[in-house]
C-alpha cells in the first residue's frame, strides 16, 4: 500500500523546505509549482530482520509526498481550487505553519502568528469542502423532482448528511472530528473531502527555537490535538541541511543540536498513527519487504495488497510475530519449534507479523 500525503501551507511558510527534508530532495524552494517525491519509511524491525535473514534484497515501505505550492496574487492569498483539487487522492495532509523569524523572507501577513495561520488553512480546506457540498446539494434538488420512491429515499438521506456537514463546517468543525457511522463514512468516501483527511500540523521553527520546541509543541497540542489531527515542531531548514550529510556527520550535528529523532521519522510515525496504519513483513524469494496496511485488515485483504492473484487464490497464511521470530533466531528454528501459525482468510493481521501467503491460481 502506497501512502500519499499532501503538503499545504501559506506562502513563505517553508513547505518546500519541509518537503525536501522529508524526501531528501532538492526542489526549488522559490518555485510555486507542485513537487512530488518519495521517502522510505524508517523501520528498525525491517533492518533487524534483514540482519537475521541476510536476504539479497530489502524493501522498505514508502510514503509519497506532494507539495502543491501556493498562489499569492494581488490581494488573493488563497490556494487555488485546482491546487486543492490535487489533494483529493491524498491519504492525509500536512499543514506547514511558519514560526521562524527571517527578515529576508517577509511573512505574507506582515507578522508571525501560528494560531492565525493554522486557522487560515483550516478555512481554505473548509471552503473547498463547502463548495463540493453546495454543488452536490443543488444536483440533489434537481434529481429529487423526478426520482422514484426508492431513489428519493436515498437522495434524502444523502441530502440530510451533507446538510449536517455543511452546518458543522460553518461552525469551524472539520469532518474528521465528527463521529460518523460506518455507512456514513462509506457514503462520503467518493467526495474526498479535505477536512475529512487526517491532518498533521508541522510548525516550522528556527534554529534558535530548538531548545523550546518541546514546550511549544506541548502548548499547541493542548488545543489542537483532536480526532485525526496532531501537531509537531520541526526546524525545516536544519532538517533539510542534515539530510544532505553522510550518516556520521548527520548524527554528530543532531547530537550538537540535541535532536534525538530525525524529522522524517517523527512525521512518518505520527502520520501512521493518524492514519491508523500498521506494518507487516514478507520474506519470499530472498527478499524481505515491509508493507503498510490499515489496522484491522484481514489476511485475505493483506494478501491482495501484495498481488491480486494472492487474494483471488488465497489458501492460508503462515504467520509469526516479529518478536517471536527474533527469539527463535531464524525462520528454520521457528519452523522447528512450531512457532509459525496457520491462519485463514479472516485472520486480522497484527503489527509486526511476518507472513508467508500460500495461494493457488
Amino acid at each position: 500500500m502506497s501512502i500519499n500525503i499532501g503538503i499545504v501551507g501559506l506562502a513563505q511558510s517553508g513547505k518546500t523546505t519541509i518537503f525536501n527534508a522529508l524526501t531528501k530532495g532538492h526542489a526549488d524552494t522559490k518555485s510555486s509549482t507542485p513537487h512530488i517525491g518519495k521517502a522510505k519509511v524508517p523501520e528498525p524491525r525491517l533492518e533487524a530482520l534483514a540482519d537475521m535473514l541476510q536476504p539479497k534484497r530489502v524493501v522498505p515501505a514508502e510514503v509519497s509526498y506532494i507539495d502543491i505550492g501556493a498562489t499569492v496574487k494581488g490581494g488573493d492569498r488563497s490556494m487555488g481550487s485546482q491546487l486543492l483539487g490535487e489533494l483529493s487522492h491524498a491519504d492525509a495532509l500536512i499543514n506547514v505553519v511558519r514560526a521562524f523569524a527571517d527578515d529576508s523572507i517577509p511573512h505574507i501577513e506582515g507578522s508571525l502568528d501560528v494560531e492565525r495561520d493554522i486557522a487560515a488553512i483550516d478555512l481554505e480546506l473548509a471552503l473547498h469542502d463547502s463548495g463540493i457540498i453546495n454543488r452536490r446539494l443543488e444536483r440533489i434538488e434537481i434529481s429529487l423532482k423526478g426520482a422514484d420512491p426508492t431513489e428519493r429515499q436515498s437522495l434524502l438521506r444523502e441530502q440530510q448528511l451533507l446538510e449536517k456537514f455543511k452546518t458543522e463546517l460553518e461552525k469551524e468543525v472539520p469532518i474528521r472530528q465528527l463521529e460518523l457511522a460506518s455507512d456514513e463514512t462509506k457514503a462520503i468516501s467518493n467526495f474526498q473531502f479535505l477536512t475529512a483527511k487526517p491532518l498533521l500540523i508541522v510548525v516550522n521553527i528556527g534554529e534558535e527555537q530548538i531548545g523550546e520546541a518541546a514546550s511549544l509543541e506541548a502548548e499547541l497540542n493542548s488545543h489542537h490535538l483532536g480526532a485525526g489531527q496532531g501537531i509537531i515542531t520541526l526546524c525545516g531548514k536544519l532538517e533539510m541541511e542534515l539530510t544532505q550529510l553522510d550518516d556520521e556527520a548527520e548524527k554528530e550535528c543532531r547530537a550538537e543540536f540535541g535532536i534525538t529523532e530525525p524529522g522524517l521519522d517523527r512525521v512518518v510515525k505520527l502520520s501512521y498513527q493518524l492514519l491508523d496504519l500498521i506494518t507487516f513483513f514478507t520474506t519470499v524469494s530472498d527478499e524481505v519487504k515491509a508493507w503498510s496496511i490499515p489496522s484491522g485488515t484481514s489476511a485475505l485483504k493483506a494478501a491482495g495488497k501484495i498481488h491480486s492473484d494472492m487474494e483471488r487464490g488465497f489458501i492460508r497464511a503462515e504467520a509469526i510475530s516479529y518478536g517471536e521470530l527474533m527469539k527463535c533466531g531464524s525462520m528454520a528454528e521457528a519452523h522447528k519449534k512450531g512457532r509459525l501459525r496457520l491462519e485463514g482468510k479472516g485472520y486480522t493481521v497484527q503489527d509486526g507479523d511476518v507472513i508467508t501467503f500460500l495461494f493457488n491460481v
